[in-house]
């Protein structure tokens, strides 16, 4: 029995068991989504120091700012080429597929739609890189917004950098509050098998398997894209660059599944730095490609986004030309990057998507209501994933690997 005390073990066991205490016990959802709330707020609690005390270190550890420069470069680049081949690969098999053909909608969710239309349209997307710069670095920390939290702490690193030797002492502190930080982490991720417990309970209670016979078509075709994009797309770029995929993947197995049962790539956020770290990948690196990559390079949240918008034009049978679709791309180049990589935020930006298109009735968000919490599993996963081979690939490409450590913690 000792392979019940593997934390990955305990989770798929949290997971199996929310699935089926929701099922059985549907009215237990709301204590589930308060148990998995709950323990996604307890990794959200470290999230932004972890960033901030990561990055200065990594970055003051480098001493070359244009080392960062060009790693920012490189991260940025490699982002919008990955996340727009997914984009092209989420509209070419819903138009091969179709998955929206032959499916009635349903106008019972026509107040949650409602909702989110509002929200997708107060999105300003011009303003989202305005929005990078803080205008209170106190409230971007005590709101947790990543972006900001990496822009500051990038511009602190180099001010420190600036008082030479002076800062040493300062950079000893926060070498050693960061040490304590993953310590707490480490506490909170034992918890992480009841939080995958509570997120289960909590989606399969709320949504139930009813949801998925109408839907299951699109969730199916969905599924099968992202599967493609993860073994395929991904798996041919870490080939391309000298390291197994599968072996990365048996390595984070642990925060895979976390994510899975909180249906949220952000809970894993500290961990999965600190396990590339651990792997022989740079500080400064990892510092820097991880937390820009959870806005910037939402892989599953993109190909979710373009399949949904030709899912609904199936369903009201609009035949969509090859310069709408490609205007389709050009603007989920822009609305994907707001996207964060919560749960819920993906359905907003879809919605911000087709007020911009008003080529589709924004009604027809009404049928993905039911099965869009069953998609951000997968959507946060592919995410995840993205992120992860994008740091390896970054740190390759810049010789950032100690690879007989690589291959020692990874590959075996």
């Amino acid at each position: 029995m000792k392979f019940l005390k593997i934390l990955y073990v305990q989770v798929l066991i949290g997971i199996v068991l929310g699935i089926l205490t929701g099922l059985f016990f549907p009215s237990f959802y709301a204590a589930g989504k308060l148990i998995s709330d709950t323990f996604i707020n307890m990794i959200k609690m470290v999230i932004a120091p972890i960033i901030f005390f990561t990055i200065v270190l990594g970055i003051t550890g480098a001493g070359d700012m244009k080392k960062v420069g060009r790693v920012g470069g490189k991260g940025i680049i490699y982002f919008e080429i990955v996340s727009t081949f997914a984009l092209i690969l989420g509209l070419f098999v819903a138009n091969f597929i179709r998955p929206g053909n032959g499916v009635v909608l349903n106008e019972r969710a026509s107040d949650k739609v409602a909702e989110y239309v509002s929200k997708g349209q107060e999105m300003n997307w011009a303003e989202f890189f305005a929005h990078i710069v803080p205008e209170n670095i106190i409230g971007a920390f005590a709101k947790g917004d990543i972006i900001q939290i990496l822009f500051f702490s990038i511009l602190f690193a180099i001010g420190l950098m600036k008082l030479k030797t002076s800062a040493d002492g300062l950079i000893n502190s926060f070498t050693t509050i960061n040490k304590a930080l993953f310590n707490i982490l480490g506490i909170v991720m034992k918890l992480s098998p009841i939080g995958a417990f509570g997120g289960m309970t909590y989606t399969m209670g709320k949504f139930g398997i009813k949801s998925l016979v109408v839907l299951g078509n699109f969730m199916l075709t969905f599924y099968i894209t992202v599967f493609i994009f993860i073994f395929v797309v991904l798996n041919a770029i870490a080939k391309y660059y000298g390291f197994s995929l599968i072996k990365l993947l048996a390595y984070l197995k642990e925060e895979i599944f976390i994510v899975i049962g909180a249906s949220s790539s952000e809970a894993v956020l500290p961990s999965v730095m600190q396990k590339l770290e651990k792997a022989g990948c740079d500080k400064t690196i990892v510092g820097l490609i991880i937390p820009t990559g959870y806005s910037f390079n939402l892989d599953g949240t993109t190909i979710y986004l373009s399949m949904a918008v030709l899912f609904l034009a199936q369903v009201f049978n609009i035949d969509l030309s090859i310069s709408q679709q490609i205007t389709i791309v050009a603007i989920l180049m822009i609305t994907s990057k707001g996207a964060a990589g919560v749960t819920g935020s993906g359905f907003i930006v879809l919605a911000s998507t087709l007020s911009a298109l008003k080529i589709i009735p924004l009604e027809g968000l009404a049928l993905l209501i039911g099965v869009d919490r069953f998609m951000s599993e997968a959507r946060s996963v592919t995410n995840f994933i993205g992120n992860a081979v994008a740091t390896v690939v970054i740190a390759k490409s810049e010789k950032g690997v100690d690879v007989e450590v690589y291959k020692s913690v990874v590959g075996g």
